[in-house]
């Protein structure tokens, strides 16, 4: 009897690829979507479906009821949003509801996935010469995004009655149908490439697919309750990833501008601004600001390596090489 799995965020970016992958091993992969969200990367007819409204404990148990999973890969949540309380009703009130709703419909689930990030931890270890960030270290998250999702892991290592839980914290996830670092290489395409902050910055990268293989690596690896980094192993300067976009555009004559970090706060805060106001979700917001603006993103994937069994398999320039052919392939660029 195939091993069932349950995938929350299943229509996202992560969790697509996470519902290909079980299909791939041979699991009976469920995949959580809501009645509004786009099925597009998820036709395959071995799918199964259910609707979940994370915002709500009592209509999570009815909708869980009589079914049973052996693994929850939970993958949902936002990275921005018009209101900032709206990370927090999501991202840390929705992953309380899911676990009482699991423990309330009386389902047996062996491990629960959740997907952190890297950003919990705010701007730490900012001094020269930089050192990874370590699991020792306290997190100081600068931003609404990091605060939930730290907010969250606690929540589960706090819940008596919550799965035997593992905690996957990814640095930056790029890969393809991701559409923020796509706006990078839009831009670039029409020949301005963007950075900001005259100081040093240490930026790491994790492909989809790494993070894919450590989701299924932590159903037996790993200890229960521990919380992991994900990257590839590397440690790159935005002009780095910016000279692999413009090789694989067929290097485009491109304009570079390097501009100090006030512009930017002035440019995220009108933007900010224009979002609270029209409602609409915008790239230029307080959080976006403080993301650019840390300098320090190493990572110690030590533990992962050696607890998960995790191994890299993608480094940047094979993950854009992937990624702009895609990008191009399904016409975004």
């Amino acid at each position: 009897m195939k091993e069932r799995v349950l995938v929350t965020g299943a229509t996202g970016f992560i969790g697509s690829f996470i519902v290909e992958e079980g299909l791939k091993r041979g699991y009976e992969v469920w995949a959580a979507v809501r009645s509004s969200s786009s099925r597009k990367y998820l036709s395959d007819s071995r799918i199964h479906f259910v609707e979940l409204d994370l915002s709500s404990t009592e209509r999570m148990v009815g909708q869980l009821r009589g079914l049973d999973f052996d693994y929850v890969v939970h993958a949902a949540g936002v990275t921005k949003c018009a209101d900032r309380q709206d990370f927090f009703r999501v991202n840390t009130e929705g992953t309380a509801h899911l676990v009482e709703a699991l423990q309330r419909a009386g389902l047996h689930v062996k491990r629960l996935v959740y997907l952190s990030s890297l950003s919990i931890f705010g701007p730490i270890r900012e001094e020269q010469p930089y050192t990874e960030i370590t699991d020792a270290d306290t997190p100081q998250p600068n931003t609404a995004y990091g605060r939930s999702k730290l907010q969250a892991e606690e929540l589960l290592k706090g819940k008596e009655q919550a799965p035997e839980t593992i905690i996957l914290r990814p640095t930056g996830v790029y890969g393809p149908r991701e559409k923020d670092y796509f706006l990078m290489a839009k831009s670039i395409k029409g020949h301005v490439d963007f950075s900001v902050g005259w100081k040093q910055q240490d930026i790491t990268f994790v492909y989809v697919r790494d993070v894919v293989q450590a989701v299924f690596l932590a159903f037996t690896n790993g200890t229960q309750g521990k919380a992991y980094f994900l990257s590839d192993g590397e440690v790159y300067q935005s002009s780095t990833f910016s000279d692999l976009i413009i090789r694989e555009l067929g290097h485009p004559w491109c304009l570079r501008i390097k501009a100090p970090l006030w512009v930017l706060r002035v440019a995220t805060f009108f933007g900010e601004w224009m979002g609270r106001l029209t409602g609409k979700v915008t790239a230029l917001n307080s959080d976006k600001y403080h993301i650019l603006k840390q300098r320090n993103w190493r990572c110690d994937i030590g533990p992962a390596r050696r607890e998960l069994g995790y191994d890299p398999q993608w480094q940047l320039e094979r993950g854009v090489e992937e990624t702009i052919a895609w990008y191009k392939a399904e016409g975004w660029l």
